[in-house]
């Protein structure tokens, strides 16, 4: 038995060792450094020069701002259309549904840069077909880009429209998981088609969107690629500055890696106390 753990762990070294090297130790540098004002050389260890700035930087309670709105308004429209998608990609009366699943699917392989650039185009005051639409029904253009309202609006969006489609999918795989003799009780007690979905399928799938806003709540509060490529790094004027940008920005632009260590800490403390909230609240009563 020790021979066959000594040749098991033998075989798992390399993958270990580049496990560790790769992602292990940069997880604690990364916290180690947050302790140290790396905005002299040598760099020497400072609570306050990071974790003090933190919690008087107006920046960073403005990126924090904006993503608490994005995540709160978001999260939960993204899910309940997710949740409306995955209902009528399992409905029998759909015909090629594995066109459309695939089609619902798509927005997540596209690569960001070319879905970034539609949106742009999309979304542009002159020509953008989104503000021609709004002309048409006697709504005059909007500008997107350059008022926080409207980009934070365009921000939710888009990433709504890249992400409720996955959502939808995993939400369908539990959906295929309830079995079809609960519907056919229900049906014979003549119990409709919307107190089904009410009272048997949404309880039924409460684990499944649990774990989808989970999955959400953390990938919005590290959300970078739409402030950066759609609103022009967060503008207007830090309007849609998130906190995954502003650790961008003070790592790569102000090269403070020691404060974008301790942005980067605190969101994923935010991250990990929202998501235990979430599973708090969505637990099964005894």
């Amino acid at each position: 038995m020790r021979l066959q753990n000594r040749s098991a762990y033998t075989f798992l070294a390399p993958y270990l060792l580049i496990f560790a090297t790769f992602w292990v130790w940069p997880i604690i540098n990364s916290f180690l450094i947050s302790f140290q004002n790396t905005r002299i050389n040598p760099w020497k260890f400072s609570i306050s020069a990071n974790w003090g700035r933190l919690f008087e930087d107006p920046a960073f309670y403005n990126a924090l701002q904006n993503t608490l709105i994005i995540l709160v308004i978001q999260v939960p429209v993204m899910i309940a259309i997710a949740t409306v998608m995955a209902v009528l990609l399992n409905s029998p009366l759909l015909k090629a549904r594995a066109i459309f699943r695939f089609a619902f699917f798509a927005p997540v392989v596209v690569g960001e840069v070319a879905y970034a650039a539609v949106f742009r185009l999309m979304f542009n005051i002159d020509f953008g077909i989104i503000n021609k639409l709004l002309g048409g029904v006697g709504i005059g253009p909007v500008s997107w880009f350059a008022e926080t309202p409207a980009a934070m609006a365009l921000l939710i969006i888009a990433v709504t429209w890249r992400w409720s489609g996955y959502n939808a999918i995993i939400i369908l795989s539990g959906l295929q998981s309830i079995p079809e003799d609960v519907y056919e009780a229900a049906t014979l007690d003549r119990v409709s088609k919307v107190k089904q979905f009410f009272y048997i399928t949404l309880p039924l799938l409460k684990p499944i969107i649990l774990f989808c806003v989970v999955l959400s709540v953390i990938g919005t509060m590290q959300l970078f690629t739409e402030p950066f490529l759609i609103t022009n790094r967060g503008g207007p004027g830090g309007g849609t500055e998130t906190l995954g940008l502003l650790l961008y920005r003070q790592g790569f632009y102000s090269l403070n890696f020691g404060y974008a260590s301790a942005i980067a800490y605190t969101m994923t403390a935010l991250a990990v106390a929202i998501s235990l909230l979430n599973l708090w609240l969505g637990r099964e009563p005894k």
